[in-house]
């Protein structure tokens, strides 16, 4: 009986993620579909096929397809990097900004881009040693015996206040070269193109692929750790190996958006409520529903003041706070 509960389940939890698949490709496609010149799905598909080299064509090809890449890899990037951090934490208030990872990856970012602009290709590079350097300050001002997932979050928050001085003062000092990243800062996808998308997509496949190999691990740490310990699972080795390939995630995405804001708190909070917390169904989950988020603000931010557009961040940050606010105020535990 319980085996047949399980597989019920099971079938449930896939069904589940089905629907969020085609809510991707919808979003996917709106995405592509909307901005200053709205394309009809069909002409979007003629214009994917074609070698006529058309207005939508161009659009299409030039625009919006390499903007709803990046937007998809981005939102999946800090999705799933909020998700291993609010597992390993056991805390749903972790993520890449709210720990200091983000702050760190756009530190670095920051000045290859002010200070090194001929080496603006290595910024992915640059955002995940920035990020992963940053985690590694965190857990070293977060130890006593072991890492607790309280001494983490309070480490990585006094962390990201004195990641953001530094981005405060490298603009300080290169006031001529502010108007460059304000997007940065903010966090946009309006000037994206096929070099964004050759900048992020290896980075992130490599941290997707190590992320869903191994689920199991993510299961056993949200146990907490004399359970874990237990299982024979080398606690510290398992949560430092988790946060690098958090680094790697959130150091891809901050480095061709910026410090796009509340994706990997929001997205793993909001799909465990429909998935569960089991990390075999919610990892594959969470890679779609950040996605999904990424693509449909990024469409909201062209659209809702048009011809005017706003950069996403704006958009994140004004569905993030509320819901932040909503965590801290709810009661019990994770």
């Amino acid at each position: 009986m319980d085996y047949d509960n399980a597989k019920g389940k099971g079938i449930t939890k896939g069904l589940i993620l089905i629907v969020f698949v085609c809510i991707n490709v919808i979003s996917f496609l709106m995405s592509m579909s909307n901005g200053a010149v709205n394309i009809s799905y069909k002409e979007i598909i003629e214009a994917l096929f074609s070698s006529e080299s058309t207005v939508n064509y161009q659009i299409i090809w030039n625009v919006r397809l390499p903007r709803t890449i990046v937007a998809s890899l981005v939102g999946t990037c800090l999705a799933l990097s909020g998700a291993i951090l609010q597992g390993i934490m056991r805390n749903p208030l972790a993520g890449p900004n709210t720990i200091g990872v983000s702050s760190g990856a756009g530190l670095l970012t920051l000045t290859v881009l002010i200070l090194f602009p001929d080496f603006y290709n290595l910024a992915p590079l640059g955002a995940f040693f920035g990020a992963l350097l940053a985690t590694l300050f965190i857990y070293f001002l977060a130890w006593k015996g072991g890492a607790s997932p309280m001494r983490l979050i309070l480490a990585g928050v006094a962390v990201s206040s004195l990641l953001g001085a530094g981005n405060n003062i490298i603009m300080t000092f290169y006031p001529d070269k502010v108007s460059g990243v304000i997007g940065f800062m903010v966090g946009g996808l309006s000037a994206v193109n096929w070099k964004h998308v050759s900048m992020i997509w290896p980075y992130a496949l490599i941290g997707i692929a190590l992320v869903l190999l191994i689920p199991n691990k993510l299961n056993i740490l949200m146990l907490g750790d004399e359970v874990a310990i237990g299982l024979g699972v080398h606690v510290e080795r398992t949560r430092f190996f988790f946060i690098i390939i958090s680094s790697l995630l959130a150091g891809a995405a901050v480095s061709v958006v910026g410090l796009l804001g509340f994706v990997g708190l929001i997205v793993p909070h909001t799909t465990r409520i429909f998935i569960g917390s089991d990390y075999r169904y919610l990892l594959p989950a969470t890679i779609f529903t950040g996605s999904t988020t990424v693509l449909l603000c990024d469409t909201l931010a062209r659209v809702l003041f048009a011809p005017i557009e706003i950069p996403v961040g704006i958009i994140m940050s004004a569905l993030g706070a509320p819901f932040f606010l909503y965590l801290l105020r709810r009661k019990g535990e994770y």
